[in-house]
């Protein structure tokens, strides 16, 4: 089997950290791994399969110096604006988690549950993993249109403060202690926030229009109808999501909930005579998807709720930044 030598831009930050932990765990084969991040972190080690890194500047002469074939990149768009395309012209496929270039009409928006394929065609070097929370609903909503079609989708979602930063997180340690939010504009502990991100003028947030398109994008089908809202919950980690669903054909509840539980990347847990369904507390640092509270949504034709969770930190952002990066190995060394 080839190895490859990889890159960790952002390797410092909370999900570059997280896209190293899974490194690990899923045992990419590598020759060598080159952790990039920015001028103040230069010089220090960062630990990866038992070996210290030393931390390289992210520049354009650095990363020519240093060539490699897969870049998991998660520092922020304009950063990947900026050095993206300079990875790529070294003939490097970049796997991007920022929202750069996830409407980039030349870029494949990710999740390799549903589209794995997508990832073969790179016209320019780059591959964008989608928001956190499209990718969990996704991976859910997969099986569905395999099988049934999807006629519309509704949204609703309950995001946890790590979704938001370090900055996010604190906040919420903060307001029990009666501190003021710097992150959020409104306090989030022992409160619900229903903004996420900044509000366009026909009154979405972004966060609510990156769902809409990016499903869109994902599934091929600029015409698909869905809808979102978005909401900050006092939740440390794991985002969750209602997501009502409007099915082409008519179905057996039960061999639909079969049809989930046999789906790649998701768990059914759907007990609800013992009370069992998803919980951020159960999901936390795990990297599939969980599916529950599957019913009939008897005010529409062929309708269906359902309830998932996931760790946005993992599945939502270094997990299925990895998944590609496995996902392009594999087929490489065919």
């Amino acid at each position: 089997m080839k190895k490859f030598d990889i890159a960790v831009v952002g390797c410092t930050g909370k999900v570059g950290r997280q896209m190293i932990t899974v490194l690990e765990e899923r045992k990419l084969p590598y020759n060598n791994v080159v952790m990039f991040a920015s001028a103040k972190s230069a010089g220090s080690t960062i630990k990866f399969d038992g070996k210290d890194y030393t931390i390289v500047e992210l520049n354009e002469q650095n990363i020519k110096a240093n060539k490699v074939d897969i870049v998991l990149m998660s520092a922020g768009g304009g950063t990947s604006k900026t050095f993206a395309p300079i990875f790529a012209e070294t003939g490097a496929v970049v796997i991007d988690n920022s929202s750069q270039w996830r409407m980039d009409e030349n870029v494949p928006l990710v999740v390799p549950e549903a589209n794995a394929k997508d990832a073969l065609n790179t016209p320019k070097g780059i591959i964008a993993n989608p928001n956190c929370s499209t990718i969990q609903a996704i991976v859910v909503l997969k099986p569905l249109n395999d099988k049934y079609g999807i006629e519309r989708i509704v949204y609703s979602t309950y995001q946890a403060v790590s979704g938001a930063g370090v900055a996010g997180s604190q906040d919420l340690i903060n307001g029990e202690q009666g501190i003021a939010p710097k992150k959020f504009n409104q306090p989030i502990y022992h409160n619900l926030i229903p903004q996420i991100d900044v509000f366009d003028p026909n009154g979405y947030t972004k966060e609510e229009l990156k769902m809409v398109n990016e499903t869109r994008k994902i599934f091929h089908n600029p015409d698909m109808r869905v809808t979102a809202t978005t909401v900050r919950v006092p939740v440390p980690n794991c985002h969750s999501e209602s997501i009502n669903v409007e099915l082409k054909k008519p179905f057996d509840i039960e061999e639909l909930k079969q049809d989930l539980a046999n789906a790649e990347g998701l768990v059914l847990v759907d007990d609800i005579a013992n009370c069992v369904y998803p919980m951020p507390c159960n999901c936390d640092n795990k990297d599939e998807v969980f599916v529950g509270r599957v019913r009939r949504d008897f005010s529409v034709e062929n309708g269906i709720n359902m309830w998932c969770v996931a760790d946005n930190i993992r599945k939502g952002a270094a997990t299925n930044a990895v998944q590609i990066a496995q996902y392009l190995i594999a087929n490489w060394n065919k």
